[in-house]
């Protein structure tokens, strides 16, 4: 890959000599508007001929019919999608779509520059733009407008960006291959998973029949430390852990701590809120040797006579998925509470049964989640390869400045 560098180099040297031209984003084309949609009309559209794709808050989308929105609200590709709340990135999208108006994109002038090279520049700007969001609110990080309009990227000549761009897609198309082996394998292990459950012959009972629910509160990031008691943040159950874990991220300092949820070792936690469907109600079993803390926006399921990962996985189960969504309820946030988690239905064989599907799960989730072992881990080097590449092919000296 040096080969590769040394030749950018080169490129920049003939044909920038005097460095590169920073400009404003807003400078290089237009900024489009989205569109009033609701979340619950977003999931209500009919499929139709999927000619447009409906962007919504973090990597949600839906593809739907034309018709299904006014054609003023239409824009056409390609354009790059700035998800601006939560977590911060972009997309690069080149046929019909819209987004919701919470949301911009841009759509640069081609005469200026390749609007994919722009968005691997901002891919590289995604940290930076996450802290200044941070900044304006941790219970959900929001851009403004002007935080993209005024920020500064590199406009080369077309034919640096051009060579950039057949490079970083190379790189992005082997990522897409090992990505979408590794999804053939999850989807075998997710039907093996819920064809494990499907099969069990015992009773289905409501989970409040047999464990005990509890509320977290408080508990935002600001409180985390070095060190302290163990502490798992909700949000870091669908974005840091899989099915169970036995260490920890965060801490809290022991006087804040005592005002939170206790999390017994056999504990599962629960994510109650999430801007998607997707990731409410996913759980984490606490297998630890130590209490830990959680709170707000986090459920503790305490069912001291059953096994606590055969509860988790069951809650990554098609059919608890489908329950939950019964009672679901909210639109930019979503929420499932205590009192509805605790009717959902669960299999409840003996624990030896329990321990054996456990077993077997352990094994297949190895296959398919572990960064240690595998596809996750070749494809995990792959990411990390490609991101270091990126960003050195994307760093260029500044014009006017001493080089």
């Amino acid at each position: 890959m040096a080969e590769v560098t040394n030749y950018i180099d080169r490129l920049v040297a003939e044909l920038c000599p005097d460095g590169v031209e920073y400009r404003p984003l807003e400078s290089l084309g237009k900024r489009n508007k989205g569109t009033a949609i609701t979340a619950s009309k977003m999931r209500s559209l009919e499929p139709g001929n999927k000619d447009l794709r409906i962007f919504a808050a973090g990597s949600t989308f839906v593809d739907t019919d034309s018709s299904n929105i006014p054609a003023k609200d239409i824009l056409h590709g390609p354009a790059i999608i700035v998800k601006s709340r939560g977590y911060i990135g972009f997309e690069y999208y080149e046929k019909s779509f819209t987004h919701k108006n919470e949301m911009w994109s841009y759509t640069l002038d081609s005469n200026i520059v390749n609007q994919k090279f722009i968005y691997y520049y901002l891919l590289t700007q995604a940290y930076y733009l996450q802290e200044i969001a941070r900044s304006k609110s941790v219970k959900l990080p929001q851009l403004s407008v002007k935080d993209t309009d005024s920020l500064e990227v590199p406009v080369p000549p077309l034919e640096i960006q051009e060579a950039i761009v057949e490079i970083l897609d190379k790189f992005t198309n082997l990522e897409a291959e090992l990505e979408a082996e590794l999804e053939a394998r999850t989807l075998q292990y997710e039907y093996y998973r819920d064809s494990l459950f499907e099969a069990l012959d015992c009773p289905r009972v409501p989970l409040g029949s047999f464990a005990q629910l509890v509320r977290g509160s408080g508990m935002p990031k600001t409180d985390f430390s070095e060190s302290g008691v163990g502490a798992i943040h909700y949000g870091q159950i669908y974005t840091k852990f899989g099915t169970a874990t036995a260490e920890v991220i965060a801490h809290v300092p022991e006087d804040k701590a005592k005002k939170l949820a206790v999390v017994n070792p056999g504990d599962v936690i629960v994510a109650n809120t999430s801007e998607n469907l997707e990731d409410v109600c996913k759980a984490v079993a606490w297998v630890g040797d130590s209490d830990i803390v959680t709170g707000g926006h986090a459920t503790v399921i305490k069912a001291p006579e059953q096994n606590a990962k055969f509860i988790s996985y069951y809650m990554a189960t098609g059919q608890f998925n489908k329950d939950k969504r019964r009672h679901a309820f909210g639109t930019k946030v979503i929420d499932v509470a205590p009192k509805n988690l605790a009717k959902i239905e669960f299999p409840l064989p003996p624990l030896e049964e329990q321990q054996r599907i456990v077993d077997i799960l352990d094994r297949f989730d190895a296959l398919t989640t572990s960064l240690s072992e595998g596809l996750p881990a070749e494809l995990a080097a792959r990411r990390s390869q490609y991101e270091y590449y990126r960003d050195q092919l994307l760093t260029f000296p500044r014009k006017g400045e001493n080089q």
